[in-house]
């Protein structure tokens, strides 16, 4: 990633590219004008909207990382999730979603979306191929994933999906964000791949960006007319910040990782602990599943303490953590802790878990310090 976005060509200059910001783009000729209005799919310059080099650096970046061929970039990971949704549906077509999916999606297909006429199914996130093709109806024509779940972390089997969904003629369409650098989509059969780019690319914890990529040329058509008509824009100057963390990004996830790793570790043998969701621990369901198709994992888990816990008991000792801080987005380069009890919503799976949960991002920290932190808030808890 250090070397990817810039231009081909070596000039005398700053080592990272200037940030590009305007709105009306100025043509040497009306039939400069009109020809490039033509190329309205292509990366050039006819109206602020349509991006400019530096919202094109990123997306490149992007679509290398991604294994793709084009990528749209939007303002908010919510608007990578909508934008592939609202291309390849309409009224009277029906969407598969897992029921592990990530809370805002739910609410997009629950309420716009089913307003507009599409209705959603929501399906358990560990089918196979066969129970795959039973959701399916004539209608459907989007089938979602999202592995590993928000919250749950089940590793949905990519390929078996995809394999029913296109035999049926659907997209597949799935949310990569926890496998960035780690999940080749379009290798299993994903048509787009969607990321919340606020999490691992940019990595501070200070700019809110998403992408949407494809790896076939109709999908970049439908997939950027329709991003184009909602006017889904972004920030040249976030795009920026983006490119900045993208060429330390995968440096950082694999410190991210190993700390996370030793955490999880750790809290496996805690005797508050009934089992941490962490698709890379051999005790995790999906294991077999995550290292047939990942390269790697991320820095994302989730804890579940043996029943009998109280809500207030779980609070308190989230509350008195020292290097966690309290919130719901992760990627960052800072520690995160989140009570997730009682925001995990599910309607074709079963919501218990077994006990109370959390979940942790781990940050880039020393993972002594944070297992320290996190053994003297586990101490807290009642025997």
């Amino acid at each position: 990633m250090s070397h990817a976005g810039r231009p081909a060509v070596r000039s005398h200059g700053f080592v990272n590219p200037p940030v590009h910001r305007g709105s009306t783009v100025l043509y040497p000729s009306c039939e400069a004008r009109r020809d490039l209005a033509q190329q309205r799919f292509e990366q050039v310059l006819t109206y602020g909207t349509a991006g400019g080099p530096t919202h094109h650096a990123l997306e490149d970046v992007v679509a290398e990382i991604e294994g793709g061929s084009r990528c749209m970039i939007v303002g908010t990971g919510l608007a990578a999730v909508a934008v592939p949704l609202l291309a390849f549906l309409k009224a009277g077509d029906h969407c598969l979603m897992p029921d592990s999916v990530y809370g805002p999606a739910r609410t997009l297909a629950e309420g716009l979306m089913r307003g507009w006429g599409v209705e959603t199914t929501f399906y358990d996130p560990l089918v196979d191929e066969a129970a795959t093709r039973a959701l399916i109806r004539p209608n459907t024509k989007v089938v979602y994933t999202e592995s590993p779940g928000s919250h749950s972390f089940e590793v949905q089997d990519i390929p078996a999906i995809a394999r029913a969904a296109h035999a049926a003629g659907a997209k597949v369409l799935m949310d990569n964000t926890w496998g960035i650098h780690h999940f080749q989509p379009f290798r299993h059969g994903v048509d787009v791949s969607i990321q919340a780019l606020t999490k691992y690319v940019v990595g501070h914890s200070d700019v809110l960006l998403g992408s949407v990529t494809v790896n076939d040329e109709a999908d970049w058509v439908a997939v950027r007319t329709a991003g184009g008509a909602m006017g889904h824009y972004a920030s040249p100057d976030d795009c920026w910040l983006a490119l900045r963390g993208a060429r330390t990004m995968p440096v950082r996830l694999k410190q991210q990782a190993a700390n996370a790793m030793e955490v999880a570790r750790w809290l496996e043998a805690r005797p508050e602990v009934l089992r941490v969701l962490h698709p890379a621990l051999p005790s995790h369901p999906q294991h077999a599943l995550w290292r047939r198709d990942f390269s790697g994992a991320c820095s994302l888990f989730g804890v579940v303490l043996r029943p009998g816990y109280t809500e207030a008991q779980v609070f308190a000792m989230i509350d008195g953590l020292k290097l966690f801080g309290i919130g719901a987005s992760w990627g960052g380069y800072e520690s995160l802790a989140l009570p997730t009890t009682g925001f995990i919503r599910r309607t074709a799976t079963a919501e218990d878990l077994g006990g109370p949960t959390f979940r942790l991002h781990i940050g880039l920290e020393d993972p002594a310090d944070l297992i320290a932190d996190l053994q003297a808030g586990l101490d807290t808890l009642p025997r």
